[in-house]
């Protein structure tokens, strides 16, 4: 004869009380707790961790462009624009950033300006809102693509007008 295995009479009049739909509220919330961590948009860590070599390499392929013209959505060495610049040199030191200036801001890493390593990103509020970047270099140095008609260059902010339009800086890992 088969064997069957029975739950005791209060069990089972327990688990037919749990109903399905009782249950759900429970596992939806279950689902959401595991879930949700994922779905963060901003970083984790701390302001001022340290960087890694990629964003130094970053910068010191960033240098390499200077001379290449300004362009408009451009992200290659025949034409960039200020967040092309990020994103090739972050892209070909084997970090993925966002492409648009606005993008790069929201997920980089906030780092205070006493804190600035080679490869930070430092964000300009030019025309009303923040539509600038640059790669920082070092001792107040940084390269950037200007806008149309110029060239990569390198300024510093000693210069007033980039120093009184720069809003932050952030870092990508």
């Amino acid at each position: 004869m088969e064997e069957r295995c029975r739950l005791p009479v209060s069990a089972g009049a327990i688990i037919r009380t749990l109903a399905i739909r009782e249950l759900r509220p429970w596992i939806l919330a279950a689902t959401l707790l595991l879930l949700l961590p994922a779905c963060a948009t901003g970083p984790a860590q701390r302001e001022g961790a340290p960087a890694t070599a990629g964003p130094s390499v970053a910068a010191a392929i960033a240098r390499t462009l200077v001379g290449v013209p300004y362009r408009y959505g451009g992200a290659s060495p025949r034409g960039m624009d200020c967040s092309g610049l990020v994103h090739y040199s972050y892209r070909q030191a084997g970090i993925r950033v966002p492409r648009t200036v606005a993008d790069q801001r929201r997920h980089s890493f906030p780092v205070s300006l006493d804190r600035l390593q080679a490869g930070d990103l430092l964000f300009f509020r030019l025309g009303g809102r923040v539509s600038h970047v640059g790669i920082y270099l070092g001792r107040r140095r940084f390269v950037h693509a200007p806008r149309t008609g110029r060239r990569v260059s390198i300024a510093t902010l000693e210069n007033t007008f980039w120093r009184r339009r720069l809003v932050g800086a952030g870092r990508f890992y």
